[in-house]
Parts: C-alpha cells; structure tokens; sequence
C-alpha cells in the first residue's frame, strides 16, 4: 500500500523528507517523519512522534486518500493540497521560488494566499531569513509608513526611541504585503521607490538605507480594476505583476476539501487525544457546500466538529454544523416562526435600483444583525446617492472613515446588495 501513495510526497514538495511504509515492515515508524499504514476493519489515526500510524478499511475512498495528503503535508512541513489546480500552483511556485522577482498572489479571502506566500519563501535561498507578512488594512494609515520604513527617534510625537520598520526587518529575508490594496495612495509611492532602488527613506531622515528584501504582495480584489477607477498606482501595480498567480475559492477545487479537513482535525485536536475519521456522510455534507468563507470557514466547521463530536471514533452528518448556532437543544422546534429573510433575499426583492426598506416594527424569525445591516445599507447607499457617489464626501457626512465605508459596501456586495460610489 505504501507504494501506492508513495507519489504523493513528492507532489506536495515537502520542506522534510517523510517515509512511508506499510506497518507490517521491519522498522516501521522508526524513522523520523514516518507514517505507517495499516488495513483494518475500523479506520483510525495515530500520531506517533513527529509521525502516525494511518489504519485504513478501504484503500481508494477519498478519506483514505485525504487523511494520508493531510499526514504527509504535516509531518513534511508543506502545504495541503490534492487537487490538480493546486498542485500545479505549487509547482510553479517551487519554480519561482528559486528567483527573486516580486510575486503578486490574488484570490478571494481566506483561499491560503499567505501560506502560499510562505511556501515559497520556504522554497527560496532565503529560507533562513526572517518572513514578515504585514497586513496592510490592519494598521492605521498614520502609522503605516513609519512601520513599515521606520523611524528615528522624535520624528513624531511619541516616537521616545528609533524603530528599525519592517522593511529592515525582513533583511536578506522575505516580506509579506497582505491586502496592499488598502494602502493609501500617497503611500504607494514611496513603496514603489523602495522597489526600484532596492533602499527606504525612515521617517524622520533624510538618507536613504539600502534593503535586500524580496518582496510578495497579496489582494483579494481586483488590482487592474482598483487602478482603473484611481484607487491603485498603475506603475506599482507593473511593478509588482511580474509574476502573477491566482488562488481559487475552496468550492473551485474541491479535491482539497477533505485533506484540508483532514489536516483542520489533525491540528486543533488536543495532543495524545484520538483524531476522529470522517464518514461518508459527511464527506459529503462538505463537498455539497458553497464555502463563501473559503479554508477559513472550513477550519471553524471542523473545529465545531471536534466539539459536538466529543469522544466518538468518526464525524458524522450530525456533527457538522454550518453558519448557524449549535444547539444541543432545539429550544425554537416547538414554536413555528416566520422564515427568515436573508438580505441577498431582500436585495432581489427590492425594485432594480432601490434598497430594501427598514423595518419599522419586530420581524418574527429575522436576526437583529440582519434588521441592522439593511438599515445601515440604506443610509449609506442615500447618503453615497446625495454625495453624487464621491466616498470620501460620504464618508465624512456619515462621520466614518473612508476605509471603513469601503469595507461596508464590501460586506453588501458579499451579502448580494447592489452597491456603486467612487472615490
């Protein structure tokens, strides 16, 4: 059997070498980062050291196949994947790591752009320097350029002692720049001089310090489009397309959901704790679903499993539990309500061009998060309308920043509401 899956460590292109053997071999799941398997009537894993024992009932069904892709990628140190799409991006990032042109890596959130990100840091000559992965819409815009360049000591109030930014701290190394399409404009600039002379500017100085840093930048939306309508500098954008790759959403390459669950299970179950198997039935259940929260939505499905699951051998149907409360009571079975009405419902509702309109009394069985969210729609949209579209003016009419109006239409556009405005 061992044979048979030996092919699979390689595609995955481990950091460790990891050995495979059937458990019946002489020395077995001695060697470290080994995985032994078995045929048995009950399947079961078995963590043993930095490797396992993987018992196995059917040798070709597809949990089989992922707890074995989830095990080797775990005691190999490398990504999850199985499916076809996501072999060949690894592929063609273990290629590309062994360059040092910026990347820019785009998908939806949550698709593993930053694990992508490291596997190809992971994959370079730089692998012993330092990885920083910074995120750009986490940090205040006031403070972005002094993190990010550093700074000396008073150049601003508060600034007691100099900061060396992340920058220098990526030297000889790798830096992230996740979701660099939140950077402000005025900022973009000065990145883009620290790419082309390869040296940054700390705040307060006035010599330059010269970096060795490669650089990879990640976007969950779309770069040629935010360069179209003004919101992204065109000569940054050139200067980090040099070699783009794409991450589809989980629901796009479904041969990775059960490895990626697989793996979810491995690492939140509790250390010396049995890991569970997943049946057939749910299976299923997570190849049926639409995922619009992508790996991350899987891990808090699977963790949910853990819980509901408790001490039992195997996930079932009853155990995976989707965007929704979990109840070990149905307190609400013996009381009928009203259906709910989601707002991609009210959206398509609603005449072409118009916003729902606001509740004006209780609504049985709608969730208050959902009466809020169409309000807060509402206002926004009629504040965008008498603003002539223009954020930044709307912004300041409803007292919010620009960037957390952006991320409000974000959230109606995900959530089906037709949304418009520009800068």
């Amino acid at each position: 059997m061992a044979g048979k899956f030996a092919g699979i460590a390689s595609s995955l292109l481990p950091r460790r070498p990891v050995h495979l053997a059937d458990a019946g071999e002489a020395g077995a799941g001695r060697m470290p980062n080994a995985i032994a398997l078995d045929r048995a009537d009950r399947p079961a894993i078995d963590r043993q050291g930095t490797g396992a024992r993987l018992t196995y009932a059917d040798p070709v069904s597809e949990a089989t196949f992922g707890a074995l892709v989830a095990l080797v990628a775990g005691a190999g140190g490398g990504p999850v994947a199985a499916d076809p799409e996501s072999l060949s991006v690894l592929a063609l990032a273990d290629r590309l790591a062994q360059t040092d042109i910026p990347v820019l890596i785009n998908g939806p959130t949550g698709t593993g752009k930053e694990v992508l990100s490291q596997f190809i840091h992971n994959r370079s000559a730089r692998r012993d320097k330092p990885f920083v992965a910074v995120n750009c819409a986490a940090i205040p815009e006031t403070m972005l350029e002094a993190l990010l360049f550093g700074h000396q000591k008073g150049a601003f109030t508060g600034a007691n002692a100099a900061g060396e930014g992340f920058f220098r701290a990526a030297e000889g190394g790798t830096l992230l720049l996740d979701e660099i399409a939140e950077m402000p404009l005025s900022l973009q600039a000065k990145l883009l001089r620290a790419l082309q002379e390869g040296e940054v500017v700390p705040v307060g100085a006035t010599t330059p310090v010269k970096v060795d840093v490669r650089i990879i930048a990640c976007a969950n939306r779309d770069l040629p489009l935010e360069v179209e309508e003004g919101r992204f500098r065109a000569d940054l954008f050139y200067r980090l397309n040099v070699f783009p790759m794409t991450l589809s959403a989980l629901r796009e390459r479904p041969t990775d959901i059960v490895p990626l669950a697989f793996a979810m299970l491995l690492r939140h179950a509790p250390r010396g704790a049995k890991v569970p198997w997943l049946t057939d039935g749910a299976i299923a259940m997570l190849k049926q679903h639409g995922w619009p929260g992508n790996i991350r939505e899987l891990e808090n499905v699977m963790r949910r499993a853990l819980v509901l699951a408790g001490d039992v051998d195997a996930i079932g149907t009853g155990h995976i539990v989707f965007d929704r409360p979990a109840r070990l009571v149905d307190r609400e079975a013996a009381a009928p309500a009203a259906p709910a009405v989601s707002a991609p419902a009210a959206a398509e509702a609603a005449p072409a061009g118009d916003m729902p309109a606001a509740p004006t009394g209780p609504v049985a069985g709608r969730k208050l998060s959902k009466v809020v969210q169409l309000s807060e729609a509402r206002a926004i949209m009629e504040t965008l309308d008498a603003c002539g579209g223009k954020r930044a003016e709307a912004a300041r009419q409803l007292g919010i920043s620009e960037r957390t109006l952006r991320y409000r239409l974000a959230s109606f556009r995900e959530a089906g509401l037709a949304v418009g405005g520009r800068r």
